[in-house]
């Protein structure tokens, strides 16, 4: 049981390593990198919807992007790939 919940923290950090998910720098407008920074900050990861509703604004058509933002299942952490792209971390 540990180690699939290690697995799920391990996907929000990394993603998936077998496929890259392309970033368009276009996609950090403001509003997108004020939300990505508060929860990076705040440790509090609930506004990754709205995170997903903006990207979606500034023309982010990913699906694995998007997806991964809007799964209410899914655990986040600070680290999280998607969070991380949208501040420009590497």
């Amino acid at each position: 049981m540990e180690a699939a919940a290690q697995s799920v923290l391990l996907r929000d950090i990394f993603g998936n390593p077998f496929r890259s998910v392309p970033f368009s720098p276009a996609w950090r407008t403001s509003t997108a990198v004020a939300l990505a920074a508060q929860m990076y900050e705040s440790r509090d990861f609930g506004a990754m919807p709205i995170l997903a509703d903006a990207l979606q604004d500034a023309g982010c058509d990913s699906a694995d992007i998007l997806e991964h933002c809007r799964d209410a299942s899914a655990p986040h952490v600070r680290g999280c790939w998607v969070v991380d792209l949208v501040l420009g971390k590497e």
